[in-house]
């Protein structure tokens, strides 16, 4: 199947029928009797978030009739990967959510699969990332900031709410490459959440913090921060006062991904089945509330799409691990 088409395009592109539920149509009726979300962490996190409000905006279009969700965290997200593969003949009706951090953890073999082991179904969202300062601070651009680093590297840190190796080092090192510096040689602190790291900023601890373009969009407008740069290729339409890095002549782009995978094995027929489904979910009133809602962009990309997306970003980050000493 061709994968390069648009939301609506693909949407037209309805199958006439579906194994799980009553038929699929393309005219915004009901497509599935049910559907389940397997949420590989706990509540309140951002998979949770983003099943839950996949969920919310399937039954309330009218898509489907009901959507359950089962939270099963463990093992970095390992545990319900494992689940999905060994019970893949009486999972054929869950779709689980998931992440870059499927793509970093099995890098780092935290997790002994990867997204190979299971049926690509869609990218749906995407958080851009951010590099911010303090409102206070006196650096205004990536210019000021990257002078300052320059003068004084090791008196320059910057941070973030991931350990060292993880997302939010990832995309700091993914910028200061893209800026022409070492990407090993910059000061990273890394703290435990984003709340701590945030604390830190505030403190005067780290200069600048490395954080999800929604998070430094709610700080910006409560006046907290200063956003320096976005890893987007054009400037976000939620937040068109922020500039990207490569209006700066920084190469630096970035999104972490949200997306669904289900059981390996599963009927192409059906896979089209659900990739329809999201595919017209996106372009209704109810899924623009739980976007804006949760501050995130649209990205779908399915099948043969989200797998070459996926892929270059293994690459992408695999790459810069190994430059960084982590593979």
């Amino acid at each position: 199947m061709k994968t390069n088409l648009t939301r609506r395009a693909f949407a037209a592109a309805a199958v006439a029928a579906m194994s799980l539920g009553t038929p699929a149509l393309a005219d915004g009726h009901q497509q599935m009797d049910s559907i389940h979300f397997l949420i590989p962490g706990g509540a309140g996190g951002g998979w949770d978030g983003t099943a839950r409000g996949t969920g919310e905006a399937l039954v309330n279009s009218g898509l489907v009739g009901t959507a359950s969700f089962e939270n099963m965290s463990g093992g970095g997200g390992g545990v319900a990967i494992a689940h999905l593969i060994e019970n893949a003949e009486s999972s054929q009706g869950t779709l689980m959510v998931n992440s870059t951090p499927i793509v970093i953890r099995a890098l780092t073999g935290e997790i002994a699969q990867s997204f190979r082991d299971l049926t690509l179904v869609a990218g749906t969202v995407g958080d851009y990332a951010a590099l911010v300062v303090s409102a206070d601070s006196p650096l205004t651009s990536m210019d000021e900031a990257l002078a300052n680093y320059r003068e004084s590297p090791m008196d320059f840190a910057i941070g973030g709410g991931s350990v060292p190796g993880g997302m939010d080092h990832l995309v700091a090192a993914i910028v200061m490459q893209a800026a022409g510096e070492d990407p090993t040689a910059f000061n990273y602190i890394g703290y435990d959440a984003g709340g701590e790291a945030m604390a830190g900023l505030l403190s005067g601890e780290i200069d600048a913090l490395s954080t999800g373009f929604s998070e430094a969009v709610a700080l910006a407008e409560q006046g907290e921060v200063r956003i320096l740069g976005v890893t987007a290729p054009e400037r976000v339409a939620a937040y068109d006062a922020a500039p990207t890095f490569a209006e700066q002549g920084i190469d630096a782009q970035f999104v972490n991904w949200r997306g669904f995978f289900a059981a390996p094995g599963m009927p192409e027929e059906t896979v089209s089945a659900y990739q329809n489904l999201l595919a017209t979910m996106m372009d209704t009133p109810e899924w623009e509330a739980v976007r804006a809602r949760m501050g995130l962009v649209n990205i779908f990309r399915p099948g043969d799409e989200f797998e070459a997306f996926l892929e270059a970003q293994e690459t992408q980050i695999g790459d810069l691990m190994r430059d960084l000493g982590f593979l």
